[in-house]
């Protein structure tokens, strides 16, 4: 008999197209799941995945960086599948803001993350709770990033602040709603082998990316999916509130 643990489960998964997210949507439709894959402009790229996942799954359009963005995905989401079952919050942007840059340019970068990075998800997270309130409960995962425990690099502090954030946002959630049967748990990646990082790597060079990981490196995006896919298990009820590290050993704590 195939284990399918997700059967039955609709799981709205933003940024979908991405490395990360593309990883996720196709191993939760592997367990059963029923993705809700968001994506913001690139619908061929989101079509094209739903081909791949033989159709088993919606797809919703949406852009983050509007004030009402999240509001409106959720609301499409809703209204395309009816009851959801859990959030991935994945979508993810990472601006540059140096000290030097002209303070317009330090600005949009700050307000740039803090807006797609952490209220976004955090709009995501206010909808999914009162729609799991409804119901009987629901499960939230947040993709976080080492960079919100460790610090990030001078040119990217709207980063790590973004995703230091979402964690504390994590587990205000967990804490707070736990008794409606809502689970929320962080996901913290070191650096994962993504267009994103490889953008870094053109940048700052690839010792910068790996040189402190001890297993030298990068994460696999199919490694940080199956920690997705095992947290959103009915069965992992009391990992909630956690923050899970996937980076290598180069940030223990």
């Amino acid at each position: 008999m195939v284990d399918l643990p997700l059967s039955g489960q609709t799981v709205l998964v933003t940024g979908a197209t991405g490395g990360i997210g593309r990883s996720i949507a196709l191993r939760l439709a592997e367990l059963g799941g029923h993705p809700i894959l968001h994506y913001r402009s690139h619908e061929d790229e989101a079509q094209a995945l739903l081909e791949t996942m033989g159709g088993q799954g919606t797809l919703v359009q949406a852009d983050l960086t509007e004030n009402d963005g999240a509001q409106r995905l959720w609301e499409a989401a809703e209204d395309r599948v009816g009851r959801i079952h859990s959030l991935v919050n994945n979508a993810g942007i990472r601006a540059t803001a140096r000290i030097e840059d002209d303070f317009n340019v330090w600005s949009a970068a700050w307000e740039a993350d803090l807006r797609v990075n952490l209220r976004a998800p955090a709009d995501l997270c206010r909808m999914a709770i009162q729609h799991f309130c409804a119901f009987d409960g629901g499960r939230i995962v947040n993709i976080a990033s080492r960079a919100a425990q460790r610090g990030y690099t001078e040119d990217h502090m709207p980063y790590g602040a973004s995703k230091a954030g979402l964690i504390n946002l994590t587990k205000t959630i967990a804490r707070s709603f736990g008794a409606d049967g809502i689970i929320a748990i962080a996901i913290a990646p070191g650096f994962v082998r993504t267009e994103m990082a490889e953008e870094f790597i053109r940048a700052k060079g690839k010792d910068a990316a790996v040189g402190d990981v001890p297993i030298g490196e990068m994460v696999a995006p199919s490694e940080v999916a199956e920690l997705v896919c095992f947290a959103l298990r009915p069965e992992q009820k009391s990992l909630s509130g956690a923050t899970l590290d996937v980076n290598g050993a180069s940030y223990v704590r």
